[in-house]
């Protein structure tokens, strides 16, 4: 099996089941150099016309800063039998030690040089538009005894970035 491009509404469709149960993996970065981490917080659909990925990341993540400085961005879904590598990527940080070569991942790259996994399933590549700090002052008055009393109690508010889909990779069978 392999990775192979994909028709990008099609895939967005099979990565929404994949939050919440497998996750998915968030990779910022070049080829050399780069940093992943699972999310479980990810927002599919059209904004300004376009097909968007928006995912969130908190300042104090290694992530962060290569979401900073890239223009692209991924998001990954490996198969059900590597939650190890999930489990590991969501609890260990790429400051202290290469995540990638302990999960046993091989970075391919899509549009922009964006890293992803060759062992993935399902991938989006996405080129960033916009970027904006969630703010608690603007939980509205239904969310605030919901989302404050626990939110933020791991650290900072997350930046939220959205980014145009630009490719879509899925996992084929090789006949």
């Amino acid at each position: 099996m392999r990775l192979q491009q994909t028709d990008i509404l099609t895939a967005a469709q099979k990565l929404l089941p994949a939050l919440g149960a497998e996750n998915a993996l968030l990779t910022a970065g070049t080829a050399d150099r780069c940093n992943t981490m699972t999310i479980g917080w990810c927002h599919l659909g059209r904004l300004w016309g376009l097909q968007t990925c928006a995912v969130y990341v908190r300042p104090e993540r290694y992530t962060y800063q290569f979401m900073e400085e890239q223009e692209y961005f991924t998001v990954s879904v490996l198969p059900g039998d590597r939650k190890d590598a999930m489990a590991l990527c969501g609890t260990r940080s790429g400051r202290d030690m290469d995540k990638i070569k302990a999960c046993g991942l091989t970075v391919h790259t899509g549009a922009g040089g964006a890293p992803f996994f060759e062992e993935a399933e399902l991938v989006l590549v996405c080129r960033k538009l916009y970027a904006q700090d969630l703010d608690p002052a603007c939980v509205l008055p239904a969310g605030k005894e919901k989302i404050l009393p626990s939110y933020g109690a791991k650290g900072g508010w997350h930046r939220v970035y959205t980014g145009e889909i630009v490719e879509a990779y899925q996992k084929t069978i090789d006949n």
